[in-house]
């Protein structure tokens, strides 16, 4: 039997993974353990709980996986050096970080002191770690595979085709061109400076025009090869030092746009400036010219190798609305984007390069995410009776409901009635999105449900969607698009006749960022929208992520406390039923 622990450290949202024989027995990300979003550093709590899992130590790992090299493109890095001179603070913060990434065996002998690894340690290059996470948990025996992000040693971008084990990558885009450097600067132009905050100006873009894609098409510069440059006027990340820390494990990233890009678009937003029309057309045109770069590296691979299927990962990765458009402008007739496709999937990808590596064979496709912990009906109870007089002095009562069918029907009814619904269940999820485990339930029909949720739970921006869960069979019913979109990642579009019918998951361009339910990967989940479906005729309900401006919730006790201190209806936790009177 070989062990292989695969992780993503010292870089926004780091995770942990764990293979036994190429197959997935556990994965995590830190930010669930530390409580802090996008946690940096090193996922000591992620890497404790997957040996945990596991039922195994530290001495039974075989082979530690990270998805960062410092020797890889090293040729670039020294002749971008040489000839461009940056500022030797940037030098000197990117030799920290070398440094930090190459100390994987001390960080682990820190956070494991009573345990002893005695395996190997293998970098793996950080664009190489994101092929391998889209192509080798994916259902394909061949496609074209691309990872496009911000910067990973030294690279924002690369590209290949795998085929079975084997990914031979082709290209790649080096520093300091980046897709996701021009998203992330645009979305701080936008006047969101918190790490992360990219899909806000996803979700702010149907409400804009792409009146400035003529701008944006003189910052983003397309190549021949398929490939890009960007517009250097524009940006600071290449000649200056552009802060990146993770104080606390919180990462942040100081400004990475220069004067340039405000003799191109005018002012940047100042803090607490209101959002104007012309914020909304920006931000429409960012989103514009980001799928202009990536339909046109697509259909330039796409006519280099004929191949249909295409899988796809990288930071940017993550931009939904894109990825549901594959199908529509390129010649690419399946798409497999995986549920962690950021920095945090790079720990499988790493862990799954390097079983390759080592002659293992590929393990059966990924189709669900539901590889974190999980809590029994006896844990749950034990925490309600150690609680009960707090649950009682919120006014809430309690009950286990040990009838599967009658739970999800009591469930759907209550959601059916208009209440906000916490629904916890079995593994958590791996990768960002609530899907159907940490969970918070609506009733989509409600066209007052996202205020009511913004309300009660998230306090978050009012532009902001909520998305669909739907039951497989009825994706083509419900949307322009028939597929299967089991993480989240896919933006489709709404059939407009049913528009009306479901206005609280229904963006305001007529789309929804859908997951697909199976009852073989999620049976639960797939029980309460099947209730919910007989008794109103709609077969979806709206899903947001159970938390209150915090990482989704991961324990009993964490799900108890956002449910007591929000405005939430009901709380589901496996058989136990807790609501309000």
């Amino acid at each position: 039997m070989t062990v292989v622990l695969g992780i993503n450290a010292f870089h926004g949202d780091s995770s942990a993974c764990l293979l036994r024989d190429g197959v997935m027995v556990a994965a995590a990300e830190e930010e669930r353990f530390r409580r802090i979003k996008h946690w940096a550093g090193f996922p000591s709590e992620a890497i404790r709980w997957c040996l945990l899992d596991a039922g195994i130590g530290l001495e039974q790992v075989d082979h530690v996986a990270i998805n960062q090299d410092g020797k890889a493109n090293l040729g670039k890095k020294l002749s971008y050096t040489l000839l461009k001179r940056p500022d030797l603070g940037m030098v000197l913060d990117r030799l920290r970080n070398k440094r930090e990434r190459a100390g994987v065996a001390e960080h682990l002998a820190t956070a494991f002191p009573d345990q002893r690894f005695a395996g190997q340690v293998h970098p793996m290059e950080h664009h190489l770690a994101h092929l391998s996470s889209a192509f080798h948990v994916s259902p394909f025996d061949a496609a074209v595979v691309v990872s496009v992000d911000g910067f990973g040693d030294f690279a924002s971008a690369a590209w290949g085709v795998g085929r079975g084990t084997r990914i031979e990558v082709e290209d790649k885009v080096y520093f300091p061109h980046s897709l996701g450097i021009f998203y992330q600067a645009l979305t701080q132009f936008i006047g969101f400076p918190h790490y992360g905050d990219e899909y806000k100006v996803m979700g702010l873009a149907p409400y804009g025009e792409p009146v400035f894609l003529e701008q944006m098409r003189r910052i983003v510069l397309l190549q021949p090869d398929g490939g890009f440059k960007l517009n250097l006027a524009c940006f600071r990340h290449h000649n200056e030092k552009v802060e990146y820390e993770w104080e606390g494990g919180t990462p942040s990233v100081g400004t990475l746009f220069a004067p340039g890009l405000v003799d191109l678009l005018g002012p940047a937003r100042q803090k607490d400036e209101p959002l104007t029309q012309r914020h909304k057309d920006i931000a429409r045109s960012v989103q514009a010219m980001y799928e202009e770069a990536f339909f046109h590296l697509l259909n330039t691979l796409h006519a280099r190798h004929g191949l249909d299927a295409v899988a796809v990962a990288g930071g940017c990765g993550m931009n939904s609305v894109a990825n549901g458009k594959i199908t529509l402008k390129t010649p690419f007739k399946r798409v497999y984007v995986q549920s962690a496709a950021g920095d945090a999937g790079g720990a499988i990808g790493a862990a799954c390069a390097v079983w390759h590596e080592l002659g293992g064979a590929r393990a059966p496709a990924h189709g669900h995410a539901y590889w974190g912990p999980q809590f029994s009906n006896e844990q749950i109870g034990s925490l309600l009776e150690a609680r009960a007089a707090q649950v009682l002095a919120e006014g809430c009562t309690v009950e286990c409901v040990h009838d599967e069918a009658a739970l999800c029907h009591q469930t759907a009814a209550a959601v059916a009635r208009g209440e906000v619904v916490g629904w916890f269940q079995g593994r958590m999820e791996w990768g960002p999105r609530a899907l159907g485990n940490r969970s918070i339930v609506g009733d989509p029909r409600r066209a007052d449900m996202k205020d009511i949720l913004n309300l009660k739970i998230k306090r978050r921006e009012s532009f902001r969607p909520f998305a669909p869960s739907v039951l497989q069979a009825a994706v083509g019913e419900w949307f322009e698009q028939d597929g299967d979109v089991p993480f989240m990642m896919q933006v489709f579009q709404i059939r407009e006749d049913k528009r009306a019918r479901i206005p609280a998951v229904t963006h305001v361009d007529g789309s929804g960022r859908l997951q697909t339910v199976h009852a073989d990967t999620n049976p639960r989940y797939h029980a309460l929208i099947s209730a919910f479906h007989e008794q109103t005729g709609v077969p979806l309900v709206l899903n947001t992520s159970f938390n209150e401006n915090e990482p989704v919730v991961c324990t009993p006790a964490e799900a108890l406390d956002c449910f007591l201190r929000t405005k939430m209806d009901v709380l589901v936790m496996g058989n136990w039923v807790v609501r309000r009177a």
